[in-house]
């Protein structure tokens, strides 16, 4: 069998992934790749790699997809890493600036200020000077002890749905072995029953309790709520 390449998340949410992927015998074969959330999309989209950890909007783009394995990246409400940062309260908010590392939490946001806070936004660049704008991963650890207001999208999801929600999940843009696919989704659940150890090493942030949001915060089974949640959020996506 020739080598499957896959293009993961490069963020902290993806290390239990990683490690179970890195510490099993399918490591053997796979060609990886880490990449941020929209180019792990892109490179699924456009078959540069075979399979990725895609954010769920890019499902909206695909005809044909393959979800793999029993896992995601997800959270049942805050999940402390995928925000609104606004200089003003969220209800005086004019002006949106997207991240362009993310597809799913761009659509989140937009989707909760209309149908959450029913506020009607104007999107701009991020050059412009927006009065809020979204920001994913890594770089928001400790932030929100640092501006003004902070929404966490995972929160006010819930808050809306009473779902969870699914960030990212595991696609294929074809078929794949099922051999690979068993052995794959066993290195997945080995990584995420041994969370804690992905700690050892890691940097410390400044007012960001990063064991609380490996083990608490996240929640890596792609459950049925989790998969309601993808339809609600495709459906909601698709009539922005």
């Amino acid at each position: 069998m020739s080598k499957i390449s896959i293009s993961a998340v490069s963020y902290t949410n993806t290390l239990p992934f990683l490690q179970g992927i890195r510490n099993a015998e399918i490591m053997g074969d796979i060609d990886l790749h880490l990449d941020y959330p929209s180019e792990c999309a892109r490179k699924v989209l456009t078959g540069e790699v075979d399979m990725g950890v895609i954010p769920v909007a890019a499902l909206a783009e695909m005809d044909n997809f393959f979800i793999i394995g029993d896992f995601c990246i997800g959270s049942d409400g805050a999940v402390d890493s995928v925000f609104v940062f606004s200089q003003k309260p969220i209800e005086e908010v004019e002006t949106l600036s997207l991240d362009e590392q993310s597809r799913t939490s761009n659509g989140l946001a937009r989707i909760l200020l209309k149908h959450y806070w029913k506020k009607e936004v104007k999107i701009v660049g991020a050059e412009e000077n927006a009065d809020a704008y979204v920001l994913i991963g890594d770089r928001t650890f400790g932030k929100k002890e640092n501006v003004p207001y902070a929404y966490d999208l995972g929160h006010y999801w819930k808050e809306l749905t009473g779902l969870p929600f699914a960030y990212a999940v595991w696609v294929a843009n074809k078929a794949l072995p099922e051999e690979f696919v068993v052995k794959f989704n066993k290195a997945l659940a080995e990584g995420v029953t041994q969370t804690e150890e992905v700690l050892i090493g890691l940097p410390q942030y400044p007012n960001f309790n990063l064991k609380k949001y490996l083990t608490e915060n996240l929640s890596y089974d792609l459950d049925e709520g989790k998969k309601k949640a993808i339809q609600q959020y495709l459906n909601y996506f698709r009539s922005l």
